[in-house]
């Protein structure tokens, strides 16, 4: 399997419903570093995994969605706690689906998964990895 990591960044700000997030549930705002690894068993017919300027142009579109933001503002994200886990799965899915639309280009159809890391800290990160 092949791997292709691109990186950036997003900051946001949002707050959580529930005594298990103690004063968390109060608006708080995170840097998250975002990592994304695409993924295939076999490389394009250049020797790619994807486009890694599409890549990262792509990545930063969705992320923007996000980016400055207060979560709780957000309608898509209403009535959720908007946990580093959860918006791992949100960078996902977006990310999928432009690949699905040819956003990442034609050869990236080949790709079989990605893992979208989400750091909030050197010491804390949360992942969701998923098939295409």
């Amino acid at each position: 399997m092949f791997s292709l990591t691109v990186r950036d960044h997003m900051m946001i700000a949002h707050s959580f419903r529930g005594e298990i997030f103690g004063p968390a549930q109060q608006v708080h705002g995170a840097t998250y570093v975002v990592d994304v690894a695409f993924e295939r068993q076999e490389l394009d017919a250049d020797n790619l995994v994807v486009d890694i300027g599409l890549a990262a142009s792509v990545l930063k579109d969705v992320l923007a969605e996000f980016n400055m933001k207060n979560l709780d503002d957000l309608e898509q994200l209403q009535n959720q706690n908007t946990t580093t886990e959860f918006m791992a799965s949100q960078v996902f899915e977006r990310l999928a689906a432009a690949i699905r639309a040819g956003r990442l280009g034609e050869s990236a159809q080949g790709m079989n998964s990605l893992k979208v890391t989400l750091s909030e800290s050197h010491i804390a990160w949360a992942s969701f990895h998923g098939k295409l």
